[in-house]
């Protein structure tokens, strides 16, 4: 006795909501990894001012930003990526904001 499996139907194209997780993950990747390499820049051990760290925050942007966009498809929605990162890029910035001291006159 052999059951029969239902017919798949051919997928056409990708998910509609995949265009707006790849555009988040990809700006607003972008620019969230630009704001942890800054962080790491004025937080991290020696500050700004150790050896070697302006190399390595350069270097770091990369696998930053290709790990957002590898997980912004991870979320529910494409709204749901955009609200998130956002929020993150906003947390960020302002920590280093924060982190830099008062605002030049």
């Amino acid at each position: 006795m052999t059951s029969q499996r239902p017919v798949e139907r051919p997928r056409t194209g990708i998910r509609s909501d995949w265009w707006s997780k790849s555009c988040a993950g990809t700006l607003l990747g972008f620019t969230l990894a630009i704001a942890l390499s800054g962080l790491f820049t004025w937080f991290g051990p020696g500050g700004p001012a150790a050896a070697n760290k302006f190399q390595f925050t350069m270097w770091i942007v990369a696998p930053l930003w290709l790990g957002v966009v590898s997980f912004c498809f991870l979320f529910r929605s494409g709204l749901r990526a955009w609200l998130w990162l956002g929020g993150a890029n906003l947390v960020a910035y302002a920590l280093l904001l924060a982190g830099r001291g008062p605002l030049p006159h």
